[in-house]
């Protein structure tokens, strides 16, 4: 009796290995972020336990959601940071600047989670809670935390800027650089406007919960956050789509972000709600 075997496409085949290389490319590319990040997704399965069990709200949402939030939001930040110095030379990747960088990061990003964490845990707030001595310092605490975390991405792409590696394309090479440095700029300048201006109570969209009724920053701390993965994903493309003039088009992508993101600003401010609600 013959027995039917289906064989797996080859590309298919290729891209699952590719796939599972990353871990270990990650781990060659810088350790200490890529540990990091594991330890904080790992963290994730006993505080989705805790949301599923504690059935405490805080303005309207579980008290587990801010952190699991956090968690992943900030591992993304440590990954493509280690998946960005490993575009350095070994001997950069262990340099002074590359140091500080993941020194900020860990150091930063341990002291955000573990106090939202422990806020959860308490039942209270940890953002725009000012109640009493402990909180009045540990929120303005949270925001240097914040502005420290951003604060490594310029350090990185001063070394990146310096080192350059030839064999990138010039219109990634660019958008890796400009989507460091607006993370920064734009991630802590709203970042900094957001902790002054609290968002309306309440879920809104899944995963993310802005609020559908208008008056939210939090969606344009969200793309000023993650230009560091969104400008070079679309470097990425700009290099095979328009290679020659790759550089000139990543510029005018960064500044069409940065538009972007100010326009959310400024409809948030005058209370709009979010486009088609």
């Amino acid at each position: 009796m013959n027995t039917l075997v289906s064989t797996p496409a080859p590309h298919s085949t290729g891209r699952a290995h590719r796939l599972a290389g990353v871990p270990r490319e990650l781990l060659a590319r810088q350790r200490t972020l890529t540990v990091f990040a594991a330890v904080l997704l790992v963290l994730l399965l006993p505080a989705t336990l805790a949301w599923g069990l504690d059935e405490r709200l805080l303005r309207g949402v579980n008290v587990w959601v801010k952190p699991m939030k956090f968690a992943v939001s900030i591992a993304v930040l440590a990954l493509t940071t280690a998946w960005f110095i490993g575009h350095l030379s070994p001997a950069q990747r262990h340099s002074r600047g590359v140091r500080w960088v993941v020194a900020l990061i860990v150091g930063a990003g341990s002291f955000e989670l573990a106090y939202i964490a422990l806020q959860a845990g308490l039942g209270e707030g940890s953002h725009y809670n000012v109640a009493g001595t402990f909180h009045a310092v540990m929120y303005p605490l949270m925001g240097l935390g914040a502005l420290l975390l951003t604060a490594s991405q310029p350090l990185l792409a001063w070394q990146l800027y310096r080192h350059p590696d030839p064999a990138l394309p010039p219109a990634y090479r660019a958008s890796v650089l400009l989507g460091l440095g607006l993370t920064f700029l734009l991630g802590a300048g709203i970042g900094g406007l957001l902790s002054a201006v609290q968002p309306p109570d309440g879920s809104g969209l899944p995963l993310v919960g802005w609020s559908l009724a208008g008056g939210d920053l939090r969606p344009a701390h969200f793309f000023g956050v993650h230009a560091q993965q969104l400008l070079p994903l679309a470097g990425l493309a700009l290099a095979r789509w328009v290679p020659r003039q790759g550089r000139r088009a990543a510029m005018l992508l960064a500044a069409l972000y940065t538009l972007g993101c100010i326009g959310l600003v400024v409809q948030a401010l005058d209370g709009v709600a979010l486009a088609g609600y």
